[in-house]
């Protein structure tokens, strides 16, 4: 006789129960911690893939400048002293007692026309069509710092272990995986958002309808697609603002000065 005739008929049917809501709780934690990768092969209305773009929103009223999304990323992609894929900047204002500090956290910006990319001579830099990130083949890169000059934001460094250039990518091996990059895991105040500014459903896309966001040198026209919330742009320039009177900038980075 086999095992399954062994077992009565209610037991049976209450392991089956079990075993199938069991197996639905794990399919359903799965869905709720992926961001979402497999979004570009759904269609619009008219059948043509969905074109993806995934960025990310820092919302600065829950940064606490603690640099655990620092911390987490020189862990996860063994970044040499002295360098950062992502960091934290502190500003502080004013004159006591009418002073103030703030956090502003950056990172690579991903931008819509990034500079980086046409100034490569090796093409080494380029955009991914399929996700938007911007990233590095360090095998093509020569060392050449165009790109490190090219960037407004000060994202990218001459890693001095490869020699190539180097930076955030917002995790590219985790998001393939449809995990969220390590930064935003890590964060403790949930600051950071990320998911696809191409769809309209997702989390990222909710927020920025409902709140005012914006962006580090908007000017620049590379339409970066890093948003931020409540961030204070303060600049060191503004010290000669009456109502200001007073600015310092702490990088954290092994360049003292902002870019």
């Amino acid at each position: 006789m086999s095992d399954e005739k062994k077992i009565p008929a209610s037991r049976r049917g209450f392991l089956t129960a079990a075993v199938g809501a069991a197996t639905a709780a794990v399919a359903a934690i799965t869905t709720s911690t992926r961001v979402g990768s497999a979004a570009s092969s759904e269609g619009d209305a008219s059948g043509k893939p969905r074109t993806v773009q995934y960025g990310m929103v820092i919302d600065v009223r829950r940064c606490i400048g603690c640099h655990a999304c620092t911390v987490a990323c020189k862990s996860e992609f063994d970044v040499p002293l002295g360098e950062n894929r992502c960091w934290v900047e502190y500003t502080e204002k004013g004159v006591y007692p009418n002073v103030g500090r703030s956090f502003l956290p950056r990172l690579c910006n991903h931008c819509s026309e990034p500079p980086c990319v046409d100034v490569c001579p090796t093409n080494a830099t380029w955009k991914r069509e399929q996700d938007g990130i911007v990233v590095i083949d360090q095998g093509l890169c020569i060392g050449c710092k165009y790109c490190i000059q090219a960037c407004p934001y000060d994202a990218r460094f001459l890693n001095p272990v490869t020699g190539f250039a180097d930076k955030c990518d917002f995790c590219i091996h985790r998001v393939s995986q449809g995990l969220a990059p390590s930064c935003v895991n890590t964060c403790v105040g949930g600051a950071r958002i990320f998911g696809d500014l191409g769809d309209p459903e997702s989390d990222i896309s909710r927020i920025i309808s409902k709140n005012r966001v914006t962006v580090l040198r908007g000017d620049m026209g590379t339409f970066p697609n890093v948003y931020y919330i409540d961030a204070d742009h303060t600049d060191e320039l503004d010290a000669r603002r009456p109502e200001v009177r007073e600015v310092r900038v702490t990088t954290h980075k092994r360049d003292k000065k902002r870019r």
